[in-house]
Order: structure tokens, then sequence, then C-alpha cells
């Protein structure tokens, strides 16, 4: 059972998984045209870092010593759903989600990543790419948590120096 906090927002973990050259990895959606960071809600009982290991293996395949955690952020960082997401009929009401995130070295080879160890995958595909590159990628209203999450969690990855900041994001708005 997923968390809800008395304001509306699930609990939820954030996934950054990186390689050695910088990339971080984002994963295709089933059945959509859409990619985004592995993520999902934190059960009952459970703490971030252990959901952060589930949903880890539930999505990529990869377990533990797979990787190295490199950091999380400090606080949570939440974002609404838009009206038409949300699920007026469920209770509690979920208004949107609020996540902690890690930044993970994959320490594996990438044939260790696997997308079937669920019955119902989270995705169908998965890539490699460049720092910034979610941002003009993941679904708009989701857009500034992964800012937030990649400027936090950037200088433990580029100690001398993040990549810029693109000056736009794939929509036209200003990044900054």
């Amino acid at each position: 059972m997923d968390q809800i906090d008395t304001e509306g927002f699930r609990a939820n973990v954030g996934i950054i998984v990186c390689d050695a050259r910088g990339l971080v990895l984002v994963g295709g959606r089933v059945g959509q045209d859409s990619w985004q960071f592995p993520q999902g809600g934190i059960q009952h009982n459970e703490s971030p870092e252990q959901a952060m290991y589930r949903e880890l293996r539930e999505e990529l395949g990869l377990h533990s010593h797979d990787v190295a955690v490199l950091g999380s952020t400090a606080d949570w960082l939440r974002y609404h759903l838009p009206e038409k997401y949300l699920r007026r009929r469920m209770r509690p009401l979920c208004i949107g989600q609020k996540q902690r995130w890690f930044l993970l070295r994959l320490l594996a080879e990438d044939s260790s990543l696997r997308l079937d160890t669920t019955t119902t995958p989270e995705f169908d595909r998965w890539r490699w790419v460049d720092y910034w590159q979610p941002l003009r990628e993941v679904i708009f209203f989701k857009r500034e948590v992964y800012r937030q999450a990649l400027q936090q969690l950037g200088p433990i990855l580029f100690p001398d120096g993040m990549p810029p900041l693109p000056d736009r994001d794939a929509n036209g708005e200003s990044s900054g």
C-alpha cells in the first residue's frame, strides 16, 4: 500500500542511474513515446532507501551489488498532478508526488539491465543520455522536479563543474 500524506502527496522515490562517463539512464514507458527516470511509491513500513532498491530491482532488474549509491536529495521534491490525471474517486485523494531522489552509479555491465522482471513492466526500452537530456523528454508536469533533482545531485557526479543547463527545453520554456 502506497503512502499518501495528509496534504495528498504520494511518497515516492526517483532514481538517477549514471555510468562512468556521466551519462544517465532513462527508460521508455511501455506503450508510450515518453522517457523517464525509474521511480515508484514507498510502501508502508518501507524506508526511502528500501523502496529505491525494490524499484531498482522491479524496473531495471538490478540489485544492490550492481550499483553504488552516490547521494540523495536532502528533502522531498514535490510535483502536482494535472487535473486530468487526478483519480477523484480514490481515497485518500492523491494530488501529486513527493519524491526522495537517489543518484546511483552502475557498477555492473549494461547487460545486467532487465526490464522484464515483473508481470507489468514500466519500461520496454532504455538508453544512456546526456545529463540534462531527461528535462527535454519527461512529461511536462515532472520537469521542474527533474530539474531540481539534477541540480542538487549533479555536483556529486561532476565535482569539477556540471555541464551547462540548456537554455530552453523541448517546449521552448526557459530552463532558468
